[in-house]
């Protein structure tokens, strides 16, 4: 098995998967580099030395729709997903039987027991489009709410304005206790983001946000091609922000979910650039991976430092060679152990290709995985480990 880690890059060195030719094109100077056929289809040139993961073991039945919604109402698109302080109830962020809750007046988070019972809901009219979540040592309830109301979605519920593009922290009943970023504008920190996708509290409470959604589309750096990470303080006070966009260790292009190890080191999924970045808490790189292929969805379990990757958008454009799926490694290594493939579909998750898979991940204190579904499989799906020894 063929793992890369870090590598040393340059400015100059990139690969282009260009679309319909199918045609290869590497170490090209970034001032002449030809576009791409889709837009953000191009990959850092380390990702070529990568052996796609494809053929590993599944330990894992897959049970698919997982859950009950409250009134019995039908799943919409989940991403964000987190498991409880106690290791086994689940939270979820559904978004509300669609892929927006702009016109919606259900609650769009749900915290479920393992036979999917519903067990609170909260945050109705409160939140647009969870993406991102994470859930604290006391228990609260962080919701990154990725956008705001288009067009269409005010013209039809007004009530939508001044919402979107914050992190949001709730107790476990739903009081809303904090919020980061303006809601409904789009910005810079400190005081707004632009798209964030994901949160993580560290052990001493400090906040991680990551930021911006859209960067994976993008080829070139430029004014409008932003993406980072920030760090708060407990109370929320801006500490600092670092990274940006590119191609190269350190910078990124939409990191997508993030996780964090035993060692308290930072995994950070690079979806654009189909990779794992790993950094101290305080933004130092210390290793970039490329083994767990194009991530939507990370977790590590804090007690084993096993890694769960859910990739949920590789095709022939964005990753060729690899498939759509959940690889499970160690996060102190970066072996990659198993590997669960995607749901046969019509058509695919992310932008095409074959099958489809889940955005959102997380695990129970007894390794069951707990996936959120995006594209045309929606709800939920439970991973029962069956043959790990």
């Amino acid at each position: 098995m063929k793992k890369v880690y870090k590598r040393s890059q340059t400015k100059a060195a990139f690969l282009l998967k260009a679309g319909l030719t199918g045609v290869v094109i590497s170490m090209l100077s970034a001032t002449t580099m030809a576009q791409p056929a889709r837009p953000g289809a191009i990959q850092p040139a380390a990702h070529a030395d990568q052996e796609p993961m494809n053929h590993l073991p599944n330990p894992y039945e897959t049970q698919r729709n997982f859950g009950t919604l409250p009134d019995g109402r039908s799943w919409g698109s989940v991403s964000a997903v987190n498991i409880d302080i106690d290791g086994i109830n689940v939270w979820a962020g559904d978004r509300c039987g669609s892929n927006s809750c702009a016109t919606s007046d259900v609650d769009p988070i749900v915290k479920l027991d393992p036979n999917g019972n519903v067990l609170t809901s909260f945050g109705a009219g409160q939140i647009i489009w969870p993406h991102g979540m994470d859930v604290d040592s006391e228990g609260n309830v962080w919701v990154v709410d990725a956008r705001a109301a288009n067009a269409r979605e005010l013209e039809e519920n007004p009530g939508a304005a001044g919402m979107g593009h914050v992190v949001l922290k709730f107790s476990p009943d739903g009081e809303l206790l904090m919020t980061l970023g303006t809601p409904g504008e789009v910005g810079d920190p400190p005081t707004h983001f632009d798209a964030p996708n994901d949160v993580l509290i560290a052990p001493n409470g400090n906040i991680f946000v990551g930021d911006t959604h859209g960067a994976q589309f993008q080829n070139e750096a430029g004014p409008t091609a932003k993406s980072r990470m920030s760090i708060f303080a407990p109370d929320g006070t801006f500490i600092k922000s670092f990274g940006e966009f590119g191609f190269e260790d350190g910078q990124f292009r939409s990191p997508h979910s993030l996780a964090m190890d035993s060692q308290g080191r930072l995994f950070v999924a690079d979806r654009g650039n189909s990779r794992i970045q790993i950094f101290t808490q305080d933004g130092e790189h210390l290793d970039t991976w490329y083994q767990f292929s194009r991530i939507s969805g990370l977790y590590i379990d804090p007690a084993t430092d096993m890694l769960y990757a859910i990739d949920s958008e590789s095709d022939e454009n964005y990753n060729p060679g690899w498939r759509k799926g959940l690889r499970v490694g160690n996060a102190r290594t970066g072996e990659v152990l198993y590997y669960i493939p995607q749901h046969d579909s019509e058509r695919g998750s992310g932008m095409g290709g074959f099958g489809s898979m889940g955005e959102g991940v997380t695990v129970d204190k007894n390794g069951v995985i707990y996936a959120g579904e995006v594209g045309p499989i929606q709800g939920m799906t439970k991973f029962i480990p069956r043959l790990i020894p």
